[in-house]
């Protein structure tokens, strides 16, 4: 437990126990954790004790109203915000245990996240952004570039920027960016919201062949019960856990 909250000795024995009895094959574990958020109207609690957990080579989709916590607990896995209480495990790694320096390297080395904004870097020509993680974690790969490149289909856009881009190609850059690390956990938060059917058809076939390849874990969040059924488990976010199957 880390951030400020505090746990009395029964909860610190329960929760060891539940950690314990988790699997070790696990690379992605995610036990009660909570986070809430200061608005006008008083402190309102997204997340109230979330358990989730996915094998290595396992796809799950993380689905649920909008403004459920969806993208909060996607966001809370990769590092980019502070759980209050609760622990976030990622391939043996406590994520929540670590500096804003250890948390951004662990996403470099890795993760793969494909955000809904796309987070393209805007003085970087496409293929630049494609390699930019992977050059990062010295794990480029031309001949896995290549290959990304083509079946996103963005051969004509490499030398372009992405102010020259629409929003479905952004997304398709920022796809390959996520992917061509060989990530151990692939993260995406609404992937297709912006592409077209084909080419998210063709992102979910590409995310599949790596995640069977690499043994990668893939948590996608999404709003599309078609793409949803792709991955091998659907799970629902409401009132703030997940539900129960």
């Amino acid at each position: 437990m880390k951030y400020g909250a505090t746990m009395d000795d029964a909860d610190r024995k329960e929760r060891s126990a539940y950690i314990e009895g988790q699997s070790h094959a696990s690379l992605l574990r995610v036990v009660r954790v909570k986070k809430s958020y200061v608005t006008p109207q008083g402190r309102v609690a997204v997340l109230k004790g979330v358990d989730l957990s996915l094998e290595a080579g396992a796809s799950v989709a993380l689905m649920g109203e909008s403004g459920c916590g969806k993208s909060t607990l996607l966001h809370l896995v990769a590092g980019l915000d502070h759980a209050e209480d609760g622990e976030i495990f990622v391939d043996g790694v406590e994520v929540t245990a670590l500096s804003d320096f250890g948390r951004a390297a662990l996403r470099r080395e890795t993760m793969g996240v494909v955000f809904q904004q796309f987070n393209l870097i805007p003085s970087l020509t496409i293929r630049a952004n494609v390699a930019f993680q992977a050059r990062l974690a010295d794990r480029f790969d031309p001949v896995w570039q290549e290959e990304l490149i083509h079946r996103l289909g963005l051969e004509h856009l490499l030398e372009r920027y992405p102010e020259q881009l629409s929003g479905g190609q952004q997304q398709r850059a920022a796809i390959g960016r996520a992917l061509a690390v060989r990530p151990r956990l692939l993260l995406a938060d609404e992937p297709t919201g912006n592409l077209d059917e084909a080419t998210a058809d063709g992102f979910m076939e590409l995310a599949l062949d790596v995640v069977a390849a690499t043994g990668c874990a893939f948590l996608m969040v999404t709003h599309s019960a078609r793409l949803a059924a792709k991955l091998e488990r659907q799970v629902r976010l409401s009132a703030g856990v997940i539900e129960k199957p």
